[in-house]
């Protein structure tokens, strides 16, 4: 039976487990185990420096971390003190981070001893988590402010792609998190002996319902490397490793664990996933449940939810499910009159799970959340998702695509006029306009179409980096095409149709080719792995396709053919076959640095080919 959660917000429930059994696990990676006992006086201590700091109700604290106890430590921290946390994903660029932080009014900066940003917005404070490490620093017991929190108050804020041209804060309350937090328990019968999982990235609202649900029943969350995380194969030993009960995966990510052979005796009983359409049913063969979801962060995470059925009961692709505990939802058409059953409309959502709107952005809350027409409470709102829907006869929702230019991107959500937007502020672009092309075996790519402001468009590496300077690596469009003008409808729009059709980005790469064994190696991997015919060493393995799971399959292969291990970061700081032959090179080196020429001769004699070629070959000249 889950916890009794009646009368108590999530800051308060996971003290209360602190109280019940501190020295559970709370939160485990390979390197560190953080106790309830020790993750509740960590974030009350870290609460008590904010409080100094002037943070309080519904006050943006941003919060940079990665994946790590320390996350965990820093949200519940901010939550504590009253405040409302704001994930900041390291890997984003730091003009990004900085809009951030500066759009969100944010005073203070939390960050931890892996994580720092550079230029810090005037004014904002910066908290180091680890001057909060030593347990003899604070008494273990602080004072609990006069007021509790509010249901009303800020919980979180999450920065969500925006068609302005900007990203946009949605803040979520207490009373949202919440709704999420027991349907959750009701739902999958969540417990204390539960192992679950944090995959997803801090900035993305999927790691508010991998934490939450879990830490307030007693849960162990267990957290994976970026290389496991990534790869289906490795992930799906570690879930069985680990004993892990319940996890989310990214839609994509989670299609790959369905495709793979699963031993009979695993402890996993239930599969989350959602933040793409999902295409394949799970076989009768697995040992868990897949549970699909929807929702959008204006929605806390998930509005819609359902079981799917093994080999797809006839249907042509899983369904989204049903109202979560707490939601209400409507299909209308262009006049927001609701359609009948099996017609196709708009999904508008309401109910306790919707959030207060985004910060500072009141016009487009005009906009987007609305009235509610069906409900007689003159408080009532609903949420215009964009999202077209029809009712199934079972009752559930088919997800058939958006009203909008928006799409998503490896779970991403993506407005295309945030791309635009930003590549219209270089001074050679006149106007432009992104879109969404590819099929399901390629994945999503994105294609800017530009108007030159003078003779001719910069080089595609010169507009990769002016957005590179703004925008995170799956917005960034694969190719650039010239335009005189941007086509137009009769009335006005952009005519998609019109565009011509892009040159196809899977044509022989025309830059460098390989230098030695290690690149040409790595050539023949990475085209397999982007279903391209070549690719040149000098190109940028994202801006051809290549997103993070298939960056985790690079580094899995090389380490299959090479018998090194290089970490996942590798590929973000080097993208390009040249960068990453040489990073294996290094390595090389390393592992027969103080060897003989005899004993490296031997070693290159039981290695396979292409690590023969490199010591036989290459080693003298590499030393």
């Amino acid at each position: 039976m889950g916890p009794d959660l009646s009368g108590l917000l999530v800051p308060e429930l996971v003290a209360d487990q602190a109280a019940r059994a501190g020295e559970a696990c709370a939160v485990a990676t390979a390197d560190e185990v953080l106790t309830y006992r020790e993750l509740n006086r960590r974030a009350d201590r870290l609460a008590e420096r904010l409080r100094g700091l002037g943070v309080g109700r519904n006050v943006p604290v941003g919060l940079l971390a990665e994946r790590s106890p320390s996350l965990l430590v820093g949200a519940l921290g901010i939550m504590r003190a009253g405040g409302a946390y704001l994930p900041l994903d390291p890997v984003y660029p730091q003009d990004r981070l900085n809009f951030m932080l500066e759009d969100s009014r944010a005073a203070v900066l939390v960050t931890t001893g892996k994580a720092s940003l550079r230029g810090t917005p005037a004014g904002c404070r910066v908290v180091s988590l680890g001057e909060d490490a030593d347990p003899d620093r604070q008494p273990d017991s602080l004072p609990v402010p006069a007021a509790g929190p509010d249901p009303q108050a800020l919980a979180y804020v999450v920065y969500t792609s925006g068609s302005t041209g900007l990203p946009k804060g949605v803040g979520v309350t207490h009373a949202a998190l919440l709704n999420l937090v027991t349907w959750h328990h009701r739902a999958f019968a969540v417990t204390a002996g539960d192992r679950a999982t944090q995959l997803a990235s801090p900035a993305f609202d999927g790691a508010v319902w991998e934490i939450w649900p879990y830490l307030t029943a007693g849960a162990a969350l267990a957290i994976p490397d970026d290389l496991t995380r990534l790869d289906p194969e490795r992930l799906r030993d570690w879930l069985v490793r680990e004993r892990i009960t319940i996890g989310f995966a990214p839609t994509t990510l989670a299609e790959g664990l369905m495709a793979l052979a699963w031993p009979v005796e695993t402890s996993l009983r239930t599969l989350l996933t959602g933040g793409d359409a999902l295409h394949v049913f799970p076989s009768a063969e697995l040992p868990f449940a897949v549970v699909n979801n929807y929702g959008p962060t204006e929605a806390t995470v998930v509005a819609t939810s359902g079981v799917v059925p093994a080999g797809g009961d006839g249907a042509s692709v899983p369904s989204i499910g049903r109202p979560i505990d707490g939601v209400e939802l409507h299909v209308v058409d262009q006049d927001l009159e609701l359609v009948a059953r099996g017609e196709v409309g708009e999904l508008l959502i309401g109910g306790a799970g919707l959030a207060r709107g985004y910060l500072y952005r009141e016009e487009l809350n005009r906009q987007k959340f609305i009235a509610n027409p069906f409900s007689g409470d003159p408080g009532s709102r609903l949420y215009r998702t964009g999202d077209m829907v029809r009712r199934l006869p079972s009752g559930e929702l088919e997800f058939l695509g958006r009203v909008d230019d928006q799409v998503q991107i490896r779970g991403q959500r993506v407005e295309l006029g945030e791309i635009a937007g930003t590549l219209d502020r270089h001074p050679a672009i006149r106007s432009s306009v992104v879109v969404a092309v590819g099929d399901e075996s390629q994945g999503t790519r994105l294609v800017a179409y530009a108007v030159p402001a003078g003779d001719g468009l910069p080089d595609p590496e010169t507009l990769r980096g002016h957005l590179a300077r703004s925008l995170p690596l799956h917005m960034l469009p694969a190719e650039f095409v010239a335009l005189s003008e941007i086509p137009v409808t009769p009335n006005g729009k952009v005519d998609r149709e019109a565009l011509p059709r892009p040159a196809a980005v899977a044509a022989p790469a025309p830059g460098r080719g390989p230098d030695n064994a290690v690149e040409a190696a790595l050539v023949e991997i990475v085209a397999e792995l982007l279903l391209l015919p070549t690719v040149a060493t000098d190109e940028n393995f994202f801006m051809l396709g290549g997103h993070s799971l298939l960056g985790a399959q690079l580094i899995a292969r090389v380490e299959e053919l090479y018998r090194v291990q290089l970490p996942l970061r590798t590929v973000f700081d080097g993208p390009t076959v040249q960068e990453i032959a040489f990073a294996i090179e290094e390595e090389l080196l390393a592992q027969v640095s103080g060897l003989s020429e005899d004993e490296a001769a031997r070693l290159a004699a039981v290695s396979p080919e292409p690590v023969v070629a490199v010591g036989a070959g290459s080693l003298q000249a590499l030393r």
